[in-house]
């Protein structure tokens, strides 16, 4: 009884530690010196309409070098780019810059993606 117990917390504290070491700790890194960030989450949209949903929840539309983008829909990526504020119309200013300022609305311009894996993590909760 003794030994299968000491077995069973050993794999537990196995499983917990692979699960650490396969995901980082934050979806947003910002790069020394660049001003690049690099944001993984969950890749949505069709051609020219992409969008990103970092693993905080925070969306982010993707602009710039999105031509590589379309076979992964659907997929965990990890976007390099210049992340910013979405732009305010002047008809609804006020409540675009809530919404920017709640984490909601920003746009990150595409320099370079890397696929993480073929389901988006968001979908496992």
């Amino acid at each position: 009884m003794r030994k299968s117990l000491l077995i069973s917390v050993l794999l537990l504290a196995c499983a917990t530690w692979l699960q650490a070491q396969a995901y980082p700790q934050s979806s947003a890194t910002q790069a020394a010196g660049g001003g690049t960030t690099t944001v993984q989450g969950c890749l949505s949209g069709a051609a020219g309409s992409y969008t990103l949903t970092a693993d905080s929840g925070t969306t982010y539309a993707l602009t710039g070098n999105t031509s590589e983008l379309k076979d992964h829909v659907g997929h965990e990526v990890a976007i390099t780019g210049k992340a910013s504020a979405a732009s305010a119309s002047s008809s609804s200013s006020a409540a675009s810059t809530t919404g920017a300022a709640a984490g909601g609305a920003q746009t990150l311009e595409v320099a370079s993606m890397k696929h993480v894996a073929t389901s988006c993590k968001s979908a496992a909760k």
